[in-house]
C-alpha cells in the first residue's frame, strides 16, 4: 500500500459519548486521529461542533490532547453532538445517535481542500456521510491521489446501502466488522458462504485493494494481494469496547506507516484494540509498554 506520505486526515463525527459512568469525547475518526497521534503519528481531524458549552469543551480535550483542530468548524445553528451509550452485561455498547447536529453540515471550505489534497491518507466513516451536505464535502475531498481508508460503521437508520456502495466506489481499503461483511452479502443475494469466500467475493465485487474485517474478541483478518493474515486476538479483562475497533485501526495504519510487514502490523492493531477495551472510554491514556505487555503475553 502505498502511502505517498505521513500526513493524515480523519473525516467525520465529533461528539461526547454519553456512559452509564459520564460523558466521555467520541465519535469513530475523531478517535483514530487520537489513536494515531498518541502512536507518535501526524494525523488531523475535520468536522463540526456547535456553537455551544459542549463544542468548547469537546475543542478544549482535543487542543488537550495535541490534536490539530484548524479544521473542525462551528456551526451557528446546529448542537454538538451527542450519543447515548449502552452497555448489555458483557460490556458491549450500543448506540443511539442524535440528529441532526454540527457533524452533518461540514462544508467545504479553501483550507479543508487544500489539505486533503497534501495528504497521503484520509480516513472517513460511513456515519458522517447520513446527511447530504457532509456526504457531498466528503465525495468532493476524496477526488485526490491520497489513499482512502473507509472504516465502515453501520447504524440504524443510517445503513443505507445506496449511499455505503457510493463511499466504497471511492475507497482503496475498507475496515469493517463479521457481521457487516454479512451485510453487504446480504444486500448482494451472497449466501451460505464462508467468511473467507464472502472476504474474496467483497475485495472483487467493490474493487478494493485491502480489506480487513475484525471479529471482536476473536481477533482479525486482513486480505491483501490474494493473501490472508490473520490474528485470534488477546485475552484482556474488557472494561468496554467503545472505541476498541478505533484503536484496532490506528494500530493497523500506524503499523503500516512504519513499514512493519502484514503479520506484524495485525498483530499490533489487535493488540492496540485489546489495550482500549482493557480500560473505560474509547481514548484513554497511551502506554506503549502496556500494548508491548500484551504483546507478549
Amino acid at each position: 500500500m502505498n502511502i505517498t506520505n505521513k500526513e493524515i486526515l480523519c473525516f467525520g463525527e465529533v461528539l461526547w459519548d454519553r456512559l452509564p459512568s459520564g460523558a466521555k469525547p467520541g465519535g469513530a475518526p475523531m478517535n483514530v486521529a487520537l489513536h494515531l497521534n498518541a502512536i507518535g503519528l501526524n494525523a488531523a481531524i475535520a468536522s463540526s461542533v456547535g456553537n455551544d458549552d459542549a463544542g468548547q469543551q469537546l475543542l478544549g480535550f482535543l487542543q488537550n490532547s495535541e490534536v490539530d483542530t484548524s479544521l473542525i468548524q462551528t456551526d451557528e445553528n446546529l448542537p454538538t453532538s451527542e450519543v447515548l451509550v449502552h452497555l448489555d452485561e458483557h460490556n458491549n455498547a450500543s448506540y443511539e445517535i442524535c440528529e441532526p447536529v454540527a457533524w452533518d453540515n461540514i462544508q467545504l471550505s479553501d483550507e479543508l481542500a487544500k489539505k486533503a489534497q497534501n495528504t497521503g491518507l484520509i480516513i472517513y466513516g460511513s456515519l458522517a456521510a447520513r446527511k447530504q451536505t457532509t456526504r457531498e464535502t466528503l465525495l468532493k475531498l476524496l477526488d485526490n491521489n491520497a489513499v482512502k481508508l473507509i472504516d465502515v460503521n453501520l447504524r440504524q437508520p443510517y445503513d443505507k446501502q445506496d449511499v455505503l456502495e457510493l463511499l466504497l466506489a471511492k475507497s482503496d481499503i475498507v475496515k469493517l466488522n463479521d457481521d457487516e461483511l454479512r451485510v453487504f452479502a446480504g444486500w448482494n443475494g451472497i449466501e451460505g458462504k464462508t467468511e473467507e469466500e464472502l472476504i474474496k467475493w467483497f475485495v472483487q465485487h467493490y474493487k478494493v485493494e485491502m480489506l480487513c474485517v475484525t471479529r471482536g474478541d476473536k481477533g482479525a483478518v486482513m486480505y491483501y494481494e490474494n493473501k490472508f493474515y490473520e490474528h485470534p486476538g488477546f485475552k484482556v479483562n474488557a472494561v468496554d469496547t467503545v472505541g476498541a475497533g478505533d484503536a484496532f485501526l490506528a494500530g493497523l495504519v500506524a503499523a503500516f506507516l512504519q513499514k512493519k510487514s502484514h503479520a506484524e502490523a495485525i498483530t499490533f492493531a489487535c493488540a492496540t484494540g485489546a489495550f482500549v477495551a482493557s480500560k473505560a472510554g474509547a481514548t484513554p491514556k497511551y502506554d506503549m509498554a502496556e500494548i508491548q505487555a500484551i504483546i507478549n503475553q
